[in-house]
């Protein structure tokens, strides 16, 4: 794919955008907060504004060790994340409203969701938990996003509440698709035999190391790429498998990828993974708005891994049917853990409406409206950060060495807050 083969219909200006703030920043880029802007009309639609800097693809492209054709793989993730945007029409997943190209960056208007993220919400409130009812709500359209998006063949692969945004109306939307890819296929047929005994290797292998300090540089011998941290950039070694995986009639994929204590155990393993992935993540995240923490966290990146693929979640408190459907997601063996069906006729769920959920007028929290300080003379006297500038002293400064041990940073909104809207966190009866 070629930058110049981008459609002019979709093609935006910068000069015509004015970033407003700076909402967060991840593993290749920034995501500003943008209004649009032009010398002849002025509109009051603010947008998130997800810009990556080319510069540093290059770079990191040049310090691995692909081969000549290696820029199509770096920019492949780009290009398939512009074009799933370009194909959602569904009111929990965003839109493409613009791409910008130029030599030094590459961007993608999407909807702004002024609430902010789910993780943020959670911990504004006074036990930074929710309760099962407002878990209820939630769940139900994260299940309905994740089957829109498992019926396009799409793997989500990345789901954590710091992903899952508030739009205005209170609805959820799900962001950040970098990490997604696409399958031909939803089998899973052939996934049983080779999950256990790839499974029973591992787990071998993690319990001889965990035990023997010794023997550390050898710790977890089948996870590849653990000392290169979970990134979106797939395994030297493993791409040209990874990208097949993709591209071919593959019922499953290799990649490496995930944020660590949400991957899946099959992820971890590397023997293979498909859509249920995405049904662990929902587990994990449930998990964590009931207690307020992941289920399997370690003090390191190596214990975690051990503890998902070895340890039971400890599900405190009374037998419920929310803990049971947490339990039931976290199955470590992918054939035997709950799918979409099974899902949305669980006991968790009785009584919803499925076909009207989306439809709800008030949702457990109700963000307050965008309110943009600056007028129209404002809009067009001052223009804003120079997004080219800011995204390149970011990813070209001292810090970006320091950047990349950083557990998170696939995480585009992390630590999300949001600067242009009060802090009223009651919820609504829905």
């Amino acid at each position: 794919m070629n930058e110049h083969q981008l459609e002019k219909s979709s093609s935006i200006d910068l000069e015509n955008l004015k970033a407003l703030s700076v909402l967060g920043r991840g593993a290749k880029g920034v995501v500003f907060l943008v209004q649009e802007i032009s010398s002849s009309s002025f509109t009051e639609e603010t947008l998130a504004l997800k810009v990556i800097s080319k510069s540093y693809i290059e770079s990191k492209k040049k310090n691995s060790n692909q081969k000549e054709n290696g820029e199509e793989d770096v920019y492949r993730r780009i290009w398939f994340e512009r074009d799933v945007l370009k194909l959602f029409n569904h009111p929990l997943l965003p839109k493409l409203k613009g791409v910008i190209v130029n030599d030094e960056i590459v961007g993608f208007a999407i909807d702004y969701c002024v609430g902010g993220d789910l993780n943020s919400l959670r911990k504004r409130q006074t036990e930074k938990m929710f309760s099962d009812d407002i878990i209820r709500f939630y769940a139900a359209e994260l299940v309905l996003a994740l089957e829109y998006l498992h019926g396009l063949g799409i793997i989500y692969r990345d789901l954590k509440p710091e992903n899952v945004m508030i739009q205005e109306n209170g609805h959820l939307m799900i962001v950040d698709f970098d990490l997604s890819t696409k399958l031909s296929s939803k089998s899973d047929k052939t996934q049983k035999s080779q999950y256990k005994t790839q499974k029973s290797q591992s787990q071998s292998s993690i319990t001889k190391s965990i035990s023997a300090k010794k023997n550390r540089k050898k710790l977890f011998p089948t996870f590849c790429l653990c000392n290169s941290g979970i990134t979106p950039v797939e395994s030297v070694a493993r791409s040209n498998t990874r990208v097949n995986s993709v591209r071919s009639d593959s019922e499953k994929s290799n990649s490496f990828v995930g944020t660590e204590e949400y991957v899946a155990p099959e992820i971890i393993i590397g023997n293979g993974h498909d859509f249920s992935v995405d049904w662990w993540g929902l587990g994990v995240v449930l998990y964590e708005m009931l207690y307020g923490a992941t289920p399997f966290r370690g003090i390191n990146r190596k214990e975690t891994f051990y503890r998902i693929l070895t340890k039971t979640p400890e599900l405190v408190g009374d037998q419920t049917a929310l803990r049971d459907l947490i339990g039931k997601l976290l199955e470590k063996d992918p054939t035997k853990r709950i799918s979409l069906g099974e899902i949305k006729n669980h006991e968790f769920f009785r009584g919803l409406d499925w076909d009207t959920i989306l439809q709800i007028s008030r949702p457990p929290y109700i963000p307050s409206p965008v309110i943009l300080e600056e007028n129209e003379e404002d809009m067009k006297g001052n223009k804003g950060i120079d997004v080219k500038t800011f995204v390149h002293v970011v990813f070209n400064g001292a810090d970006v060495e320091k950047d990349e041990n950083n557990k998170n940073k696939d995480q585009w909104v992390e630590g999300l807050s949001n600067p242009i809207t009060n802090k009223t966190d009651d919820f609504l009866v829905f």
